[in-house]
């Protein structure tokens, strides 16, 4: 069994930033869910700050500079994607939707995806729903039952210990994220290195993130 791949995508603009520190956090929780399963996994991040300039010049002109081709290949290549905007204007950041405008329509198809952002106040926790997880369905990815927002209070008064209930809820989504991975890309190949796919059982998707149908 292979390598399974996670790429983090962070589109936070300051430096450090809450955005980059909770696509961390989440990176982990799922790195630790397929550690204990005997998973090997690897893990990068994309940060879309660093790739700002490239992506605009590629809006206008429809050639991508080798910084952002490859961190595109590196996005449509992953087993697992973890998707972490700061929520500006009730929505998805400009660098963030303008990074996914330029992902080829069906290249993130079967990707299993977990949906997080960061905001000042918890009355934006909402664009989860309305703005994030349309446009993951629209790529034919398959954003997780288990989204993760992050307001300025939830980190308490040290970002390294979180607070109130953010670890709880990062531990959940990573994990389930985890166990997505697992169950589409880990059991493709038999032991032989031969496609089982086609003969392989259909698992319900509920059954696929450990929760009872």
């Amino acid at each position: 069994m292979g390598v399974l791949k996670l790429v983090a995508v962070s589109a936070g603009l300051s430096k450090p930033s809450s955005t980059r520190l909770l696509a961390d956090r989440l990176a982990e929780a799922a790195v630790r869910g397929l550690a204990a399963d005997g998973r090997e996994v690897e893990v990068e991040t994309v940060e879309l700050r660093e790739l700002a300039v490239d992506i605009a010049n590629h809006m206008v002109t429809g050639f991508p500079s080798p910084a952002l081709g490859a961190a595109l290949d590196r996005v449509t290549g992953a087993d697992g994607l973890i998707v972490v905007t700061p929520v500006f204007a009730a929505s998805y950041s400009g660098l963030f939707k303008s990074f996914f405008d330029l992902v080829e329509p069906d290249a993130l198809t079967g990707t299993p995806v977990l949906l997080a952002a960061t905001g000042g106040t918890a009355r934006h926790s909402l664009v989860l729903e309305h703005a994030l997880r349309p446009l993951f369905a629209y790529l034919h990815a398959l954003p997780l039952p288990t989204a993760v927002y992050a307001a300025t209070d939830d980190w308490g008064t040290g970002a390294d210990t979180y607070g109130g209930g953010l670890p709880t809820r990062i531990t959940r989504a990573g994990e389930e994220l985890g166990r997505l991975v697992g169950a589409v890309r880990g059991e493709k190949a038999g032991p032989s290195g031969t496609d089982e796919s086609a003969d392989a059982e259909v698992v319900p998707f509920e059954e696929l993130l450990g929760r009872p149908a």
